[in-house]
C-alpha cells in the first residue's frame, strides 16, 4: 500500500484538525486541545498536542472496542465538527479479529464524519507502520490511527521514534491503539490506558451516554498516574467528568462482528 502516493487523490482537500479549542504552548509554539476538564487540561500543560504521536492501551483485551470508541470520540472533538478534516486509520488483522469491525453509523452517533477516514487492513506489521509514516508525511492527514493487537516487536524504539519525527515535521496527529500489550518505551507524547466504564441511566433505565476510565501513565514532562472517567458528548461533541448517579452496568463482552477483508471506505458499504 503506498499511501504516501494515493492519499492526495483519495482524501483531496484535507489540511490537518481544526483548531478548535487549541491552546498555543509559548515554549514550542506547540498548539495543544483543551478540552474543557479543568483537571485534565491541567495535567497535560493546557492539553492533548497535535503532531505528535499518543499512545493509548487498552487496559485488558475485551477493551480494544472501548479503546478505539474513545479514539473516534477524541478525533471528533478535536476535528471541531468541521469540514474537510481527513484521517488514515490503518489497522492490522489481529486488531480487526479483536475488536472488530468500525462501523460508519456507530462513528455518526458519536457525533462523527465517518465519511471523512479512511480505513485500511494491512497484515504485515512493517508495512503497517511504513502506511502510517507515508500517512504522516503526506500532508493531506488531520490525523492518523494505527490499530494493532498483541506485542509488536517491529514498534520499537528506533520506529517510534521515526513515526514522532513525521508527526512533528507535518503537524499531523498520531493515535496508536494497542490492546493484548504491556505498555514499553517509546517516543509518544502521551501515554494512556483506556477502559470502557458504566455510564448515567437515562429515563426507563436506558443505556447514557459512552463513558471512558481513562490513566495518564506518562507524558514527556509533566505528572503521570493521574485517572479520569469521561462522559462523551455528541451533541456538543465534547468530554465532560462523569457524574455520579445510577449507574447502566457496562454490557457482558460479546465476540466483534465477523470483519471482512481489505480497506473500507466509510460511507459506503461494504461487499
Amino acid at each position: 500500500m503506498r499511501v504516501g502516493d494515493s492519499l492526495a487523490s483519495v482524501l483531496p482537500g484535507g489540511n490537518g484538525l481544526s483548531r478548535v479549542g487549541v491552546q498555543p504552548d509559548a515554549g514550542r509554539d506547540l498548539q495543544r486541545w483543551a478540552s474543557g476538564v479543568a483537571s485534565l487540561d491541567a495535567a497535560l500543560a493546557g492539553g492533548l498536542a497535535y503532531g505528535r504521536v499518543h499512545e493509548f492501551y487498552a487496559r485488558e483485551g475485551g477493551d480494544a472496542p472501548a479503546t478505539a470508541g474513545f479514539a473516534l470520540a477524541l478525533l471528533t472533538a478535536m476535528a471541531g465538527g468541521a469540514d474537510g478534516c481527513s484521517a488514515l486509520w490503518l489497522r492490522s488483522r489481529r486488531a480487526v479479529r479483536q475488536a472488530g469491525v468500525v462501523q460508519a453509523n456507530g462513528w455518526a452517533e458519536l457525533g462523527g464524519r465517518p465519511e471523512d477516514c479512511l480505513f485500511a487492513m494491512i497484515a504485515d506489521a512493517k508495512e503497517l507502520l511504513k502506511a502510517a509514516v507515508d500517512g504522516l508525511r503526506s500532508g493531506a492527514l488531520g490525523a492518523v490511527v494505527v490499530e494493532t493487537q498483541g506485542s509488536l516487536p517491529e514498534l520499537d524504539l528506533t520506529a517510534s521514534r521515526r513515526l514522532a519525527l513525521a508527526a512533528e515535521k507535518s503537524g499531523t496527529t498520531l493515535f496508536l491503539l494497542r490492546s493484548g500489550a504491556e505498555p514499553v518505551p517509546s517516543a509518544a507524547e502521551t501515554r494512556w490506558r483506556v477502559a470502557a466504564a458504566p455510564s448515567r441511566a437515562l429515563p426507563a433505565n436506558a443505556p447514557g451516554a459512552p463513558v471512558f476510565a481513562i490513566e495518564l501513565l506518562r507524558q514527556r514532562s509533566g505528572p503521570s498516574g493521574l485517572s479520569w472517567q469521561l462522559e462523551w458528548n455528541r451533541d456538543r461533541r465534547i468530554f465532560t467528568e462523569a457524574a455520579s448517579g445510577d449507574l447502566v452496568s457496562v454490557p457482558r463482552r460479546r465476540s466483534p462482528a465477523a470483519a471482512g477483508a481489505g480497506p473500507v471506505r466509510f460511507g459506503q458499504r461494504a461487499a
